[in-house]
């Protein structure tokens, strides 16, 4: 019988595996840990690997070397980043190597409309005021959608969500991306350059892929060029904005709020519970900022979203398995 190792398993995401199994009758069994080289002997006696990553898996290539000693030719991740994965290790150990890139465009979408319009209607800032038992609305009167312009970096499936989202309310929409205009988004959104979006645009969203090539895609430079009235939002990868001087910036009054759901670092925060300050001194910084919304990585965290990354993750899994392709293979 066929059987699949499912890393890193979380409550919520159990009962879409149990009905998966049902319908394929497949055994797939559950840990709650991720995939390192302390828990890789796990899936010895596996035929597939379904996984789930926040962290690095490995820093050298004797994991890999494992996994095919085990018989395991391919990883299949419940999510669309695979920057957890060392591609080159894994074409050497004969792995095939699968993601969900589209489970829900329309959730992280939507959390950039709820980010954006937090921000836009100061939401953060009378927060604070009630704190202090503070009623008083002066100088914080806001602006209505129809009057903003949104830009947005990385116009793929997410960032063309958004452009959808914010048009359907009225705003108008300016778009980047490195390939050519998608057709479909004609009179949805206006392409134009990075540097026209961070000169006008009243909510600058990112929503691009992590590669070596956008560490730090947004900077000291890009944030300089930003409005004194603009939000700046980045639900995509911590690591594709300088936390540093989005910090900066921020407290120099170079724009006027953010939205972070992703940050630097990320991994030693999020999902996580602590009795006092995490262990990223820079976060328990950003969290002290009264106009800046943080969330712990939860773009992706509806239901429809999550059910699709585990049965799609799980569709592949059992595709490779059976020898039979799958368009979300990676290609490398």
């Amino acid at each position: 019988m066929t059987k699949i190792l499912a890393y890193h398993v979380r409550d919520d995401e159990q009962p879409f595996i149990d009905e998966w199994v049902r319908e394929h009758h497949i055994q797939v069994d559950s840990v709650t840990e991720e995939l390192h080289d302390d828990t890789v002997a796990l899936a010895k006696g596996y035929d597939g690997v379904d996984f789930k990553q926040r962290s690095l898996i490995t820093d050298k290539p004797d994991l890999y070397e494992k996994l095919h000693a085990y018989g395991i030719s391919q990883l299949s991740a419940r999510s669309a980043g695979i920057d957890t994965l060392n591609l080159d290790w894994a074409k050497a150990n004969g792995i095939r190597v699968s993601n969900v890139p589209s489970y829900s465009p329309r959730a992280v979408a939507e959390l950039v409309l709820t980010q954006a319009m937090q921000l836009i209607r100061h939401i953060p800032e009378f927060r604070a005021r009630f704190q202090d038992n503070n009623y008083v609305v002066d100088g914080l009167r806001s602006r209505e959608l129809s009057e903003l312009t949104i830009g947005i970096i990385g116009v793929g499936r997410i960032g063309s969500a958004v452009a959808r989202i914010f048009h359907a309310l009225g705003a108008t929409v300016l778009g980047n991306d490195i390939t050519k205009p998608r057709e479909d988004l004609k009179g949805v959104l206006r392409y134009t350059t990075k540097d026209e979006i961070y000169r006008i645009a009243d909510v600058v969203t990112v929503h691009v892929y992590y590669s070596e090539k956008n560490h730090h895609l947004v900077g000291k430079d890009e944030f300089a060029k930003l409005k004194p009235s603009a939000f700046f939002i980045n639900d995509s990868r911590g690591h594709v904005i300088d936390t540093v001087a989005f910090r900066d910036a921020l407290l120099d009054h170079q724009f006027a709020g953010g939205g972070l759901d992703v940050v630097e670092n990320e991994t030693q925060v999020f999902n996580q519970k602590f009795a006092d300050e995490t262990p990223v001194p820079l976060y328990n910084e950003l969290k002290q900022i009264p106009n800046l919304l943080l969330t712990p990585h939860i773009g992706f965290f509806t239901d429809h979203a999550v059910r699709n990354m585990v049965v799609e993750s799980l569709d592949d899994t059992l595709a490779f398995l059976e020898n039979r392709p799958t368009e979300h293979e990676i290609h490398f």
